[in-house]
């Protein structure tokens, strides 16, 4: 039989057992569970830069005159998005059985949608849009990401600058 101070002591280091488990799980790292998994930023830009690739490629229905320099923008816009799921695919990591993401999973959309063929300034219009875009989100990303962003941004004002006018 215990003691009534014996007793009283083993209450005592139960409740500092329980403050102690508690606390240290509030340090613990997010694991996502209780709430929406965070969106990665450059996904919105990988489809942006497929968008982009098939507005270019239909632009030279109506401006045959621009198909070098429009095919030149579909291809870059292209080996952007190429770019942007690489990271986002590297960013991911691999899942807890080991295995590697899919591009399936990286990808929000593989398949471009169909692009009514835009003037010459609507697309000179949306290839700015797409450089401010990258431009602001090189500010908020950091090393190679940020980099990226801006790369991407400067290709897309030679774009906008060079190409399209």
């Amino acid at each position: 039989m215990l003691s009534r101070r014996s007793t009283l002591r083993l209450a005592g280091y139960g409740a500092v057992g329980v403050v102690a488990v508690t606390a240290l799980s509030a340090c613990a790292p997010d694991d996502g569970a209780d709430g929406p998994a965070k969106i990665d930023p450059l996904i919105a830009q990988a489809d942006r830069a497929r968008t982009d690739a098939a507005a270019a490629t239909a632009a030279v229905a109506t401006i045959p005159d621009r198909a070098p320099a429009l095919g030149l923008i579909a291809s870059e816009r292209t080996e952007h998005a190429k770019a942007l799921d690489t990271e986002i695919a590297r960013a991911i990591g691999v899942y807890s059985d080991g295995s590697p993401p899919s591009a399936a999973a990286t990808a929000s959309s593989s398949t471009t949608e169909t692009v009514s063929p835009p003037t010459l300034e609507q697309l000179r219009t949306r290839i700015a849009d797409s450089q401010r875009g990258s431009a602001a989100l090189a500010t908020t990303e950091s090393d190679y990401r940020a980099g990226l962003l801006g790369s991407i941004s400067a290709a897309c004002g030679v774009h906008v600058e060079v190409l399209l006018r």
